[in-house]
């Protein structure tokens, strides 16, 4: 059984390994991290400039900085089915670019309301 503090301590490993991944793709190519990350411009921004005892203070929280971002069944379902593909363009290759496109699709729209 997992303790509380195990917990805590866990939560704040992974927001430490999740924010320095975040920067580092945010440097390598901010707008391939914007997209697989699901951040706005905004958002990336404040990572990239983000100092490291500041990214020790967030890290320290008790919650967790990242999340999941598929709420919808579709792309779950299609994210099971995708597995190592035989050919270059089987079904299974093609269920998670199908995916890809969907959640490409829900993050330009989440964008587009923000914008308004």
């Amino acid at each position: 059984m997992i303790t509380n503090q195990q917990l805590m301590q866990e939560i704040q490993e992974t927001n430490m390994s999740y924010l320095m991944l975040a920067q580092h793709m945010l440097r390598e190519d901010k707008d391939q991290a914007m997209f697989r990350l699901g951040l706005s411009e905004e958002t990336a921004e404040m990572m990239a400039s983000l100092t490291p005892g500041q990214v020790l203070k967030i890290a320290s929280s008790n919650m967790l900085m990242c999340r999941f971002r598929f709420d919808d069944d579709i792309v779950w379902n299609l994210l099971m089915s995708h597995s190592k593909p035989a050919k270059p363009l089987d079904a299974a290759n093609v269920s998670g670019i199908h995916a890809g496109i969907l959640m490409a699709g829900k993050i330009a729209e989440s964008h587009r309301m923000a914008a308004k």
